[in-house]
């Protein structure tokens, strides 16, 4: 179900707790309200509402679900400006050109993957969201 983007400061600065396999019925509506938003690469759950740490994002065309990831390595800082769905500024921010997440998928089957560039950033700007930052 497309759900609306949440533009409440209230919700977006609350940090999201863990989400629990029962979480998963989010995992349809992220990838859907994604899909609705043309040019849109990435969501965090609380941009729906929901404060639980659970991201979509574009992965070579393909929307990936990750749930309660964990960001196990990181290099090759850079800065960039980003804008959000959920609010309407651009935001300066440093970011990793490498990446290394563990995460759950829309099944709870566990995975570890290398992310470099744009799928690199986007992961990291969405669970930005989770901390409740704005960016």
């Amino acid at each position: 179900m497309i759900r609306p983007i949440c533009k409440d400061r209230e919700v977006l600065q609350t940090p999201s707790r863990k989400a629990v396999k029962k979480d998963l019925r989010l995992a349809r509506d992220l990838k859907d309200t994604l899909a609705a938003h043309p040019g849109c690469v990435g969501l965090a759950a609380d941009m729906i509402g929901e404060n639980v740490q659970m991201l979509a994002a574009e992965m070579m065309g393909v929307p990936v679900v990750m749930v309660n990831p964990v960001i196990l390595m990181k290099k090759d800082p850079y800065v960039t400006e980003e804008r959000c769905l959920s609010h309407d500024h651009t935001s300066t921010v440093t970011r990793y050109g490498v990446i290394e997440v563990e995460y759950r998928d829309d099944r709870w089957n566990r995975h570890r993957s290398r992310l470099e560039g744009l799928p690199a950033q986007i992961v990291q700007h969405e669970m930005d969201h989770f901390e409740g930052k704005l960016v």
